[in-house]
């Protein structure tokens, strides 16, 4: 892999702190390699899509920065880690959740009593449960849920 990136130019992204009010943040296929904790310091910030960034390098622990996000769609990064439980911190605004990257783990349930989920798509994670453990109390706004092969009871249902 470093002689795939070995070529591409170094870019200093610490510009990007001096946008304190950005609410919206997307990328796709970006050729960031390594880490970068300056994406994950703003605190305004509703909206975070990081899909398909190959050799950007991350964990869920770095959300803590983002105390505002409502919404999280982190797909096709292989340098993806953590556990989902890193997501507590993100209880009271967190709106829709999608991870499909296979290295991150944890239970469903760390997630059932966020109050304000509608979304939940963990298909292609390791995250484990089973939907049997879910109650009438649990996922109150939860509209959609999409599972991973690795919880117990299936891989996509439509809550209403």
């Amino acid at each position: 892999m470093a002689q795939r990136t070995a070529n591409l130019p170094s870019h200093d992204i610490n510009i990007i702190s001096s946008f304190r009010k950005l609410r919206v943040m997307h990328m796709c296929n970006a050729l960031l390699n390594g880490s970068f904790p300056v994406l994950f310091n703003f605190q305004l910030l509703e909206k975070l899509s990081i899909q398909f960034c190959n050799y950007l390098t991350f964990d869920l622990d770095m959300l803590q920065g983002l105390p505002s996000l409502r919404e999280l769609d982190c797909s096709g990064n292989p340098r993806l880690t953590g556990d989902l439980s890193s997501l507590r911190v993100l209880k009271g605004t967190l709106e829709s959740v999608i991870i499909r990257c296979r290295d991150i783990c944890g239970s469903l349930m760390d997630l059932a009593d966020f109050p304000h989920m509608e979304e939940l798509d963990l298909r292609c994670s390791s995250v484990t449960g089973d939907i049997r453990d879910i109650h009438e109390h649990d996922f109150p706004a939860l509209e959609s849920l999409a599972l991973p092969r690795t919880v117990c009871g299936g891989t996509y249902y439509l809550c209403q």
